[in-house]
């Protein structure tokens, strides 16, 4: 019964910054591994970055190591995805996930709640 609602996507140029929020309504928001997905047209759902639940320990995809930021604010009970340098390749839905695991995990599998997803269009 978690749910978590993604914002901040649009529409920006290539070399722009986006900054994505993910808000959840669950007061154990901290006991979560957060993670972002994005989900191409005709392409499978790929990770894009994970944080673990204290927020000490990020993992991301080489795709977006160096331009994109995973944090968290469990206070506030909200992820967020800092995206720079952003490329056409970056246009894809992103979706904000939970998961139980203790560290942070790259599997889609591993994620038992998502977001309903954020488009991000990026020109060229």
């Amino acid at each position: 019964q978690v749910q978590l609602v993604e914002s901040g996507g649009g529409l920006v140029q290539a070399g722009g910054s986006l900054r994505l929020s993910c808000a959840a309504n669950t007061r154990a928001f901290g006991s979560y591994v957060m993670g972002w997905f994005r989900q191409a047209p005709g392409k499978e759902r790929e990770f894009v970055a994970a944080i673990t639940r204290s927020g000490l320990t990020t993992d991301y995809a080489d795709s977006v190591k160096g331009r994109f930021t995973i944090s968290r604010d469990n206070a506030k009970k909200t992820a967020y995805l800092q995206m720079n340098s952003l490329k056409p390749d970056d246009t894809a839905v992103y979706y904000c996930a939970a998961s139980l695991e203790l560290g942070v995990t790259t599997r889609r599998n591993e994620y038992t709640y998502w977001g309903q997803g954020t488009q991000v269009t990026v020109s060229s």
